[in-house]
């Protein structure tokens, strides 16, 4: 065995034996358990940040945990690889978006592999692959066929720098996420999945995820917001179309003094017409963010249309505002203001002297004023005629019984949750397979022609997608009738990709979307990445779940068993990032210290969910410790190692110490790895037994053997975590196969077994001693010996003693 600890060399013979016995390479098995371990798949940006290092340690100490447990363990890796990024790389850097993102692949490759991740690479794929996204538009033309898919004209968020449509998350300020250029809202056809359709499943099925963070099933909860409603209409004279509204507080009907319309709805643009100020009013609009955060903190504006609608119920004249905090997106577009009872509608009442009307009043009779701020609580109805007297409950009820029977409303459940808009007016991306004929219409791409491939012949400089301009991609035969006609130039939104790459992980080599092996991983065991797809990326891959379920492709309802959503690395306080200047190469540490080293310290700083605060120093330390290990287990193997079995019923006290602490560490690490995830209390355990053997001296036959038990069972619970380092050790110990295989340690229950315990003694609340008694010592002796110890005799003097205080197991304070 080497004296030194030389991690590099190491590593690199680790690695190259893993390749060569292809041990992390896996298949369907009708005799293990299956597990399948899975890390958000990385964007290839050019390098590994310690955000990435941090995500697929955890997912590859968790994979190998559970494959010492005997489980059949899959581990795949891939990457996200369509995008903006590559775009704007490729015109700032003069080279096509494929050869800057598989330039950038082979590196990262290269870096996660250096890093001694267990990963199964017979499986990675790339989505910009057409023999990934091929399947992907396969499947867009059953959901075609289904009826899930349609398309149409709606606002968005236009950035006219990148010519492109914008998620409202990705406004920032009114501006671009991007490239910061200020947003324009456009009216634009797009192709949407009819993920409302499967709203209701989206929610109930939450309930079901025992193994996520309630912080997550509550975030997508909230974002598909079922709400109980009743939806109306108000009637317009001038217009041939009431506006149709929805409310989930019908019980204010009658405090109605005015409606608002979003700038894009057909009555504001009628409006406009002839009305330069209503004009200028919208074309503001269309410069303004519609991000929910934007939305609550923006100053509410609003002009009256002077239009004037007809309340269902009332038939007085209700004055229609268009208002810059409706979206045409969201509902109908319109929505009925109730100022005293909501504060929105209150602020801007008193903003443009519009009347308030207060038709809630307290249950009880306390004070409901609502001439400072609207009253918001469900009570009981006045000023409201025939409703006058009832409960916001009863009247819930009963007005929406009174305008069902007129034909003017019903009750309705409604979701916050709108279809997914696919369609994005960029090049690096899946084309959308349709063909558009004058005569036949809308036509799917045939089966036999697809994948629909990107032309590589293109030009990228900004000013729109390269497919529009191309000289010959969107012209084509109609498949239907054999005339001219134009391809789609839209490509998918990236979230496609992303939303059932985990189902192909598992088919990667099928000649077919997914194959029964897809069946026997799904779902996967243990999802791992960041509290920031939270909602999208997690909600849309639960959606194409359910989609591939009814397409007959996958049998679970639910892509993800168990979510761990990691905390961020942060240095010096705050997120690293280039900007600030704060970032750590993952390559320069591995370069210097090792793999082992990083991923020591990664996994010990702090427990998964937590942020993690980045330490030079932190790093120095877990370096020291691999060296301290290395160190025991070269002495050990030196002075002969051992291969005697432990004579159990000859073990002198320090032995019995050092194998109790042991199988104690082994007990506990096992519940830290299995159910707690608590990796870093994994490596403060073996941590202390490191420690405790550094002490234990012992050179007899017996003690030996427990040595080499001992530094055994550490190589095999940190194998996880440190897996080079744990590699060679194995060997070094007298072992012939590769730890990575090897069963997790057993703890043996006679070890735990004590004849005595150490207890602390306390005079006055303060330590002064410790003794060690039998474990059947009554009270009454332990106290006699705590007495007449040498050191409490001292703090006693000839002090009275008051009382004796025993906890058992524990210590004794003697009160004086």
């Amino acid at each position: 065995m080497q004296e030194n600890y030389k991690p590099l060399a190491i590593e690199q013979e680790v690695h190259k034996a893993w390749e060569e016995s292809g041990v992390f390479n896996v298949s369907k098995s009708s005799t293990q358990e299956k597990y399948y371990c899975l890390s958000m798949f990385p964007y290839p940006s050019g390098r590994l940040h310690m955000g990435h290092v941090r995500n697929y340690t955890i997912g590859d100490v968790i994979s190998r945990y559970q494959r010492m447990l005997g489980k059949n363990v899959m581990q795949p890796m891939g990457w996200d690889a369509f995008g903006l990024p590559a775009e704007n790389a490729a015109m700032k850097h003069g080279v096509h978006p494929a050869d800057w993102t598989y330039d950038n692949i082979d590196y990262m490759r290269d870096q996660l592999k250096r890093l001694g991740f267990g990963y199964d690479w017979s499986r990675e794929l790339a989505t910009c692959d057409p023999s990934y996204y091929r399947w992907e538009q396969w499947f867009f033309l059953k959901l075609l066929e289904k009826g899930l898919v349609y398309k149409k004209t709606a606002p968005v968020n236009w950035c006219p720098h990148d010519m492109t449509v914008l998620a409202n998350e990705q406004v920032i300020n009114g501006c671009c996420w991007r490239c910061d250029t200020q947003v324009e809202r456009k009216e634009i056809a797009q192709w949407f999945l009819k993920i409302t359709a499967y709203a209701d499943e989206l929610l109930e099925s939450l309930e079901a995820l025992d193994g996520w963070p309630e912080q997550v099933k509550t975030m997508q909860a909230n974002w598909i917001g079922r709400s109980e409603g009743v939806e109306m209409d108000f009637p317009v004279p001038e217009l041939d179309q009431p506006l149709s509204i929805y409310t989930t507080r019908p019980d204010t009907l009658m405090g109605v003094t005015y409606l608002a319309v979003a700038a894009e709805h057909p009555l504001a643009l009628r409006a406009a017409e002839n009305n330069p100020e209503i004009s200028a009013f919208i074309a503001d609009c269309k410069m303004m963010e519609t991000s929910e955060a934007a939305m609550e903190t923006m100053e509410k504006r609003g002009v009256d249309s002077g239009i004037k609608a007809v309340h269902p119920i009332t038939g007085e004249q209700v004055p229609v505002w268009i208002a810059n905090f409706v979206l045409m997106g969201y509902g109908t577009g319109a929505v009925m203001s109730v100022p005293a009872h909501d504060q929105r509608d209150f602020e801007f009442a008193n903003k443009y002297g519009i009347a308030i009307k207060q038709v809630i009043f307290a249950k009880d009779g306390e004070n409901a004023d609502c001439s400072e701020q609207a009253y918001t609580v469900k009570g009981v109805l006045r000023n409201s005629g025939e409703f006058d007297g009832l409960t916001s409950e009863q009247a819930f009820v009963k007005i929406a019984e009174v305008l069902e029977k007129d034909n003017k409303g019903q009750g309705k459940t409604n979701f916050r949750l709108r279809d997914w808009g696919v369609s994005r007016q960029r090049y690096w991306g899946a084309p959308i397979p349709v063909i558009y004929c004058d005569d036949c219409g809308t036509v799917p791409v045939p089966e036999k022609d697809l994948p629909v491939e990107l032309p590589k012949d293109v030009v990228l400089d900004g000013s729109q997608s390269p497919l529009v301009g191309h000289p010959t991609f969107s012209h084509v035969a109609c498949p239907s009738c054999g005339k001219d006609a134009r391809r789609e130039t839209d490509t998918f939104d990236t979230f496609m990709e992303s939303s059932w790459y985990f189902a192909r992980f598992a088919s990667s080599k099928a000649d077919s979307m997914l194959d029964e092996s897809a069946k026997y991983w799904l779902p996967v065991d243990q999802y791992i990445g960041g509290i920031e797809h939270a909602i999208l990326h997690l909600l849309y891959a639960r959606f194409y779940t359910k989609l591939l379920r009814d397409e007959g492709l996958l049998v679970c309802d639910e892509p993800f068993k168990k979510l761990l959503t990691q905390g961020m690395v942060l240095k010096d306080g705050s997120k690293m990032s280039k900007s600030k200047g704060n970032t750590v190469d993952p390559q320069a540490l591995i370069d210097e210290y090792g793999a082992d080293t990083v991923r020591l310290f990664i996994m010990f700083a702090a427990p998964p969910e937590q942020s993690l605060e980045w330490s030079d120093s932190g790093v120095d330390g877990a370096f020291r410790f691999l060296k301290r290990l290395w160190k025991q287990a070269y002495s050990h193997v030196e002075a002969g190692g051992s291969t005697q079995a432990i004579d159990k019923q000859a073990l002198t006290e320090e032995q019995q110490v050092v194998r109790r602490q042991l199988h104690q560490t082994i007990q506990k690490v096992t519940d830290d790895f299995g159910r707690r995830y608590t990796f870093n209390t994994v490596i403060a355990a073996n941590m202390e037994l490191v420690n405790t053997l550094s002490k234990f001296t012992d050179e007899s036959e017996n003690g030996k053997a427990v040595r080499q038990e001992a530094l055994e069972a550490i190589v095999l619970m940190l194998s996880p975590i440190v897996p080079h380092i744990c590699h060679q050790l194995w060997l070094d110990l007298g072992h012939q196969g590769a730890v990575v295989s090897e069963s997790w340690p057993q703890v043996d229950v006679t070890a735990l077994v004590q004849d005595t315990v150490e207890l602390v003694i306390q005079v006055n609340g303060k330590l002064r001693s410790k003794i060690s008694v039998s474990i059947v010592a009554s009270k009454d002796e332990v106290e006699a010996m705590a007495l007449a110890d040498e050191h409490v005799k001292r703090f006693i003097e000839n002090k009275p003693v008051r009382k004796v205080i025993v906890v058992p197991n524990k210590l004794i304070n003697i009160v004086v």
